[in-house]
């Protein structure tokens, strides 16, 4: 860890972030709401979503690109569905708002799905099925987002990220709690190596010419990140069809721009010039295990499922079989504890915004 890098508990970044987004208009409840988003992925080691984006969210409110009073609605629904329109307000509010309707709606029908349209990043899709959980409920969660990924066999940007997120309770065992993004690595992953100064591997990237590299500003001066399996013959289709998917269901669905007309979260990106939606969109799901068998029953079963996962034969080298949910909550026991690691680059971002709007950070 760099002499530079400061580690702070987590309650002092959450009361900064809050800080913030209440000077920048946020209201109370919904600026601790944000904050309890951007917090819960840095507790949880995800480093690339939580007060490392702070600055950008910072950018587009104060130039008015993101609402920072949203009223989102409900334009159209049925039992148990609903699309919203988030009134292009933060997606960390307007996310939030939409999962609770999904799990409301899952509460008197049995299942909840939420499409949402002209709204903005909204964190960790983790954060949201962490919620289901908490009524336990299966979650689900996805989003689209601005284009970064190539489709299999492309040289260029079409696709975003597209995070989905998949959570299913237990009894005694932690709950299984799938969250990735359908491509090989994330953008914020791309982004660390080159505040790090580090190469990446090969798989993760093209550069402008649609050639593979290890040069994290390659990726970023005009090259595209690759999906999940990278090419044909590490089963890149598959990645490729995930984010094609979660995009329908995101944007196509709820009417919001899709593929390569998401708007960017990024204040030094250009805007698409064609807009067949708006903002970009996600999509919730919440689902009442009694609606298709008895809890108890599931949930033993999925206990039984983890303890026969984790008595896997381990290939030689490894700790043994994880489970999906397991890195992060030992990321979340680690940084409850002994705080929350910042590099010098987020650091320094948070400094200059405490400056900017008198929110003290330390």
């Amino acid at each position: 860890m760099s002499a530079e890098t400061r580690v702070f508990p987590w309650p002092r970044l959450h009361e900064f972030c809050a800080g913030v987004f209440r000077h920048l208009g946020v209201p109370e409840a919904e600026a601790r709401l944000a904050a309890d988003v951007l917090s819960s992925a840095d507790r949880r080691g995800i480093d690339s979503h939580g007060v490392a984006r702070l600055r950008t969210y910072f950018d587009l409110i104060s130039v008015g690109k993101i609402n920072p009073r949203p009223r989102p609605r409900i334009v159209r629904e049925s039992p148990s569905t609903a699309t919203v329109d988030g009134d292009n307000g933060l997606g960390l509010v307007v996310g939030p708002w939409a999962n609770d309707i999904a799990m409301e709606k899952a509460e008197r029908a049995g299942t909840g799905w939420v499409a949402v349209c002209h709204t903005n990043h909204f964190g960790i899709a983790g954060y949201y099925v962490l919620e289901a959980l908490k009524r336990d409920m299966i979650g689900w969660a996805m989003t689209n987002s601005s284009r970064g990924v190539a489709p299999l066999w492309g040289a260029e940007r079409m696709l975003g990220t597209n995070p989905l997120a998949i959570g299913f309770p237990a009894r005694e065992e932690p709950p299984i709690v799938l969250d990735m993004s359908t491509c090989a690595v994330p953008l914020g992953k791309i982004e660390i190596a080159v505040r790090k100064g580090e190469s990446i591997p090969l798989g993760w990237a093209i550069d402008r010419e649609g050639n593979p590299t290890t040069d994290p500003r390659a990726m970023i001066e005009g090259g595209a990140l690759l999906p999940l399996g990278s090419d044909r013959e590490h089963s890149g289709h598959k990645g490729y069809g995930l984010a094609l998917a979660v995009d329908v269901l995101s944007a196509v669905l709820s009417g919001a721009n899709w593929g390569p007309f998401a708007p960017p979260f990024a204040l030094r990106q250009a805007d698409p010039v064609r807009k067949v939606g708006k903002g970009i969109g996600h999509f919730f799901g919440a689902m009442r295990i009694d609606a298709f068998r008895d809890p108890d029953e599931f949930k033993a079963q999925i206990d039984d499922f983890v303890r026969t996962l984790r008595a896997t034969r381990p290939t030689p080298g490894t700790p043994g079989v994880l489970i999906p949910g397991d890195p992060e909550r030992t990321a979340q026991k680690e940084r409850d504890v002994h705080g929350i690691p910042l590099l010098p680059p987020v650091l320094e971002d948070l400094r200059d915004i405490s400056r900017r709007t008198g929110v003290s950070l330390e």
